[in-house]
């Protein structure tokens, strides 16, 4: 499919987009749903998963195994598929809403967890830094920092 007239993706956009956040998010599929322990030992180091996890809250990461799949599928395929920007800003907003959900998700860990990233662990990273990182990208890019130009920042108009 060719570009939409004005709309070449920046480099950083498409490294990070289409390459970097969906393999974290398949890292965190993986995490979710093959090491659940780890998982939820690593999301609250202070409360340890015990050695058997209930039935429940297996399903529940695996759930969330998928959902974060779901995440993946849709930058690295979906937005991979079309250079059609409504349907760039369509997804990113999406994402942007969920990051901020995300980012909602660890609040009972305290206030710390969002600005003590000397105590963080490889899951804080993910959970607050990475988000923090993805966020900042779907902010700047629905803002049209970085599009080559000002038709590049319009969205394509419907043909009627």
């Amino acid at each position: 499919m060719p570009p939409a007239p004005g709309f070449k993706l920046p480099r950083l956009y498409s490294l990070f987009f289409l390459v970097i956040e969906p393999i974290s998010a398949l890292v965190g599929a993986y995490f979710a749903h093959f090491q659940p322990s780890t998982y939820l030992t690593l999301t609250n180091p202070s409360s340890p998963a015990p050695a058997t996890l209930p039935l429940s809250t297996n399903i529940v990461l695996t759930q969330l195994a998928n959902l974060y799949l779901l995440f993946a599928l849709n930058e690295a395929l979906v937005l991979r598929s079309t250079s059609d920007l409504t349907v760039w800003r369509t997804v990113l907003v999406g994402l942007l809403i969920a990051d901020f959900g995300h980012l909602y998700s660890v609040k009972s860990l305290g206030l710390g967890v969002y600005w003590k990233l000397w105590e963080w662990n490889s899951m804080a990273w993910g959970n607050v830094g990475f988000v923090y990182a993805g966020a900042c990208m779907r902010m700047c890019f629905l803002s049209g920092v970085g599009l080559p130009s000002e038709r590049g920042r319009a969205a394509k108009p419907k043909e009627k």
